[in-house]
């Protein structure tokens, strides 16, 4: 049996904790179908003395990550402390420098600086792996950077955020508010205490940027996303989605178009019988479209210490196996130096078309006001629907429901400015866009 392959570990969190345990108690197993033994020599974690239900003897412990990177006694260093600046940036460069294989799941750092990491990684013929930074336990990054190749990926898209699922699945389910279901979610500790970077879609957009570039072979461009959270989802609008037959989902979506790459997050309207949209709870999917393989989609647990810890897991394994000397594979799928610079797509109109939900009062013309407004903007609609209120005075405000064909996202808004300016309108109007998804 081949010598052992030593690991260094920065960050025992939950994932960092659950990946030495699985390390230490099937070492046996894993030394098997790995063909070789896999030890952990070296550790760094903010607090000595807690008690994390491992067993740390015999295992060099460094105060500072960096320095377990750069002087460790190790071959593959494993960055789990997350964040896109230090220590995760320059202890996982420290480590890259000196020819170190690298496991990481830190979505963020690889957003923000994966051309530069992956471009470096190749100079010095080194591994860098991150199977958990997108959808936890769902092997993703490994279908497209090796599975899926000659296949031309045209769309992928996806839950990729296991806090909004549940917050809208809850909501549904149980007819809570949002701010209801956000509570229940910090106290489950599904969401963090302050949960912006979640709720807002900031860490769907780090996701999907890294996904995009492995589909289309372009530079990542996180800062090139259009974005918009699950704050202003209400519970009318679960139930008037459902009443329509369709379910919230918050999905990334990348697709290649003729003028360049759409990258945009935000809440979505899917088909209740797509697969997708039974997607619940914390659990996350990611679908792809591709020209020979067609249409694949993947559910999985997208996050928690087991789920994660398997995929960082699944990346050392694959360090264990490979040969010394052999051609490693790029790890954004192709060299850095031959990614392409990310071009993004012109405006074009939107397929599945969008849902406008707004209050008006009762009056007189407003119907034919709101028609008029969209005809004025090129604006189809398949329905245009008052939703019922059971014990409203005849003169209270109504709530409108449309529901529009294929149209351009920038005609929709300018149609919502103009009915803003007729007077009727009570409140801000909400818009979320369809998707029917080719996957069923």
């Amino acid at each position: 049996m081949s010598d052992a392959l030593k690991i260094g570990i920065a960050g025992l969190g939950t994932v960092g904790a659950s990946l030495a345990r699985i390390l230490q108690d099937r070492s046996e197993k894993l030394a098997v179908t790995c063909g070789r033994p896999i030890t952990i020599t070296a550790v760094s974690a903010r607090d000595r003395t807690r008690d994390r239900g491992i067993d740390l003897t015999d295992i060099t412990w460094y105060d500072d990550p960096i320095e377990l990177a750069a002087k460790a006694d190790i071959d593959v260093f494993v960055e789990l402390m997350g964040g896109a600046g230090d220590p995760a940036d320059n202890a996982v460069r420290a480590a890259l420098s000196r020819g170190l294989h690298v496991v990481t799941a830190n979505k963020a750092l690889l957003a923000r600086h994966g051309v530069a990491l992956a471009a470096l990684a190749e100079e010095k013929g080194a591994l860098l792996n991150f199977e958990a930074a997108v959808a936890g336990g769902i092997p993703v990054i490994k279908a497209l950077r090796e599975s899926l190749t000659g296949n031309t990926v045209s769309r992928i898209y996806g839950i990729m955020n296991g806090t909004c699922n549940y917050i809208l699945t809850k909501m549904e389910k149980e007819g809570l508010s949002f701010a209801d279901c956000l509570k229940e979610a910090q106290r489950l500790g599904y969401a963090e205490a302050d949960p912006a970077f979640d709720i807002e879609g900031n860490d769907t957009a780090h996701k999907l940027a890294i996904l995009t570039t492995l589909a289309f072979g372009s530079e990542i461009a996180a800062d090139d996303i259009y974005l918009e959270g699950i704050t202003n989802i209400s519970i009318e609008d679960i139930h008037a989605a459902a009443d329509l037959g369709y379910r919230i989902k918050l999905l990334g979506v990348a697709q290649r178009t003729e003028s360049g790459i759409e990258q945009r997050v935000h809440p979505t309207m899917v088909p209740l019988d797509s697969v997708i949209a039974q997607v619940d709870g914390v659990t996350n999917a990611v679908a792809i479209e591709a020209d020979i393989l067609g249409e694949l989609l993947m559910v999985g647990p997208g996050a928690g210490g087991n789920a994660t810890a398997s995929a960082v897991l699944g990346d050392i394994a694959d360090i264990a196996k490979s040969r010394p000397g052999a051609q490693q594979v790029p790890a954004l799928g192709r060299p850095a130096a031959k990614l392409a610079p990310y071009q993004r797509a012109q405006i074009q109109s939107h397929e599945g078309g969008y849902f406008i939900r707004m209050t008006v009062e009762d009056r007189a013309g407003v119907f034919a006001s709101i028609a008029a407004r969209m005809a004025e903007n090129r604006i189809s609609l398949e329905s245009i629907v008052q939703r019922p209120k059971h014990h409203v005075e005849a003169a209270e405000p109504k709530t409108i429901i449309l529901v529009t064909h294929a149209t351009m996202e920038d005609a929709v808004r300018k149609a919502v400015a103009a009915i803003k300016g007729e007077g009727y309108l009570i409140g801000e109007p909400q818009v979320i866009r369809i998707e029917r998804p080719k996957t069923a």
